[in-house]
């Protein structure tokens, strides 16, 4: 147990990352040595940056928690204290079940714990982080909060309404992080499309976008998080225009059968959304897309499940991810809807629509084979380098593995590589 040291451990999505990064600058500025995600606590002081989105996330979170307890009463640990959206959500029940952390604080209160602490919250720091993630990319979230009112979904629930960033704000984050050494942007919010409105009365990502392109130094610019609904189409234009904005966009879509938009409140039909897959591709030939499926939604049948799938067949997405539903208390499906699917056909579907996903993707990766990209370099694993090319995200999406074959490639670098094999999902290159 190291004196002057604190265990930052973080679950969930980037977002909780960036609060995470943004603590650990605080703690740092007041002198404290700081660790992140640790396997086992290294100092007197833990701090759990918590996730409570789904069962299985909150799971998670609880038996972390459980677990630096146990750490705390063994001796191993002095203080330890809870933050992020589970204790944002269930604080009262948390500080009676839990009563062996010191402390519980929200999603949006985590500063209070540098005066729980006896140190001060420095404001002329606020934009400042020290990244987890390697020194050239980093997350930059531009808002908070979702205005939406998706039926399933906690996420308002626990964040409140949507709160976008000021630009000259963001922007002023950018150069920072440019200064740092940071050359690729992943832009984060709950829902990227909103940005703007709350303070400008518009939607404004578009030239958000522009303006942190326009920033020297920014190799590449991904966005994540999407809704299809009014979707601000300048944004293809400033794709197009930009070199620097990857051709990439991860669009949340759920479902496609109206039965199941409808029930799922989403405010979208099957026909928008087949013809907004179609515009993305026209506008912005190329782009990779990037989406998420929900399976087992109350009341979705055997017909509307057939859809999805021949939904995922004709889109054939380039990445994808799903999930089966989780009834999440206090939300409209909880209240409206009884979660009747049985979990085993929910995972039936999940298995099969990821099934037809994975050979899609295989695909998509052996078309790539003879074309020549320009990669990333993140790491090196034995004697592969581990890249990506503009359609990937770090940690959700497809690598490039480069033979070393003697030749020192570096971190942070770009390469022209020529793909030389693929499998279901990574690419195989070499130096050209």
């Amino acid at each position: 147990m190291r004196k002057n040291t604190i265990d930052i451990i973080t679950l969930g999505c980037s977002k909780n990352l960036v609060d995470s990064e943004k603590l650990m600058r605080q703690l740092e500025a007041n002198g404290y040595k700081v660790t992140h995600d640790s396997p086992r606590p290294q100092g007197e002081i833990a701090v759990i940056n918590t996730c409570g989105f789904i069962g299985d996330a909150k799971e998670e979170s609880i038996n972390m928690i459980l677990e630096f307890c146990e750490a705390k009463e063994e001796g191993r640990l002095k203080k330890l204290y809870v933050m992020g959206c589970l204790s944002e959500r269930y604080l009262k029940e948390l500080e009676v079940e839990i009563p062996q952390v010191d402390k519980f604080y929200g999603k949006f209160n985590w500063n209070e714990l540098l005066a729980d602490l006896g140190k001060a919250y420095q404001p002329e720091i606020a934009i400042e982080r020290t990244l987890t993630t390697p020194n050239h990319y980093a997350y930059l979230k531009i808002s908070e909060g979702c205005d939406r009112s998706c039926a399933y979904c906690a996420i308002p629930i626990i964040t409140g309404k949507h709160v976008s960033r000021p630009m000259e704000e963001i922007i002023k984050e950018v150069e920072l992080l440019v200064s740092e050494g940071v050359k690729e942007f992943q832009i984060i919010a709950q829902e990227l499309t909103y940005y703007g409105v709350d303070l400008y009365k518009s939607q404004k990502l578009p030239e958000l976008i522009e303006k942190i392109a326009q920033v020297p130094g920014v190799e590449w610019i991904r966005l994540h998080y999407a809704y299809p609904t009014h979707f601000p189409e300048d944004l293809f234009r400033v794709m197009r225009e930009n070199a620097n904005v990857c051709k990439y966009m991860d669009i949340a879509l759920q479902h496609v059968s109206d039965n199941m938009l409808t029930k799922m409140r989403r405010h979208v039909s099957k026909a928008e959304t087949y013809a907004l897959i179609d515009k993305f591709r026209k506008e912005v030939p190329g782009i990779h897309l990037r989406t998420t499926l929900m399976v087992g939604f109350p009341g979705e049948t055997e017909e509307d499940f057939n859809e999805l799938k021949e939904f995922v067949q004709k889109a054939r997405f380039d990445r994808m991810g799903a999930f089966a539903y989780s009834e999440e208390e206090g939300t409209y499906a909880a209240e409206a809807y009884e979660d009747s699917i049985p979990s085993e056909v929910k995972q039936a579907r999940l298995d099969e629509l990821m099934s037809i996903q994975q050979g899609i993707s295989a695909e998509l990766s052996a078309a790539k084979v003879g074309q020549e990209m320009r990669v990333i370099i993140d790491r090196k694993e034995g004697e592969y380098y581990i890249g990506r090319t503009q359609f990937d995200s770090p940690e959700v999406d497809p690598e490039v593995l480069i033979k070393s074959e003697g030749k020192r490639l570096f971190t942070g670098h770009f390469y022209n590589v020529l793909i030389t094999d693929a499998d279901d999902f990574d690419l195989y290159a070499k130096i050209v």
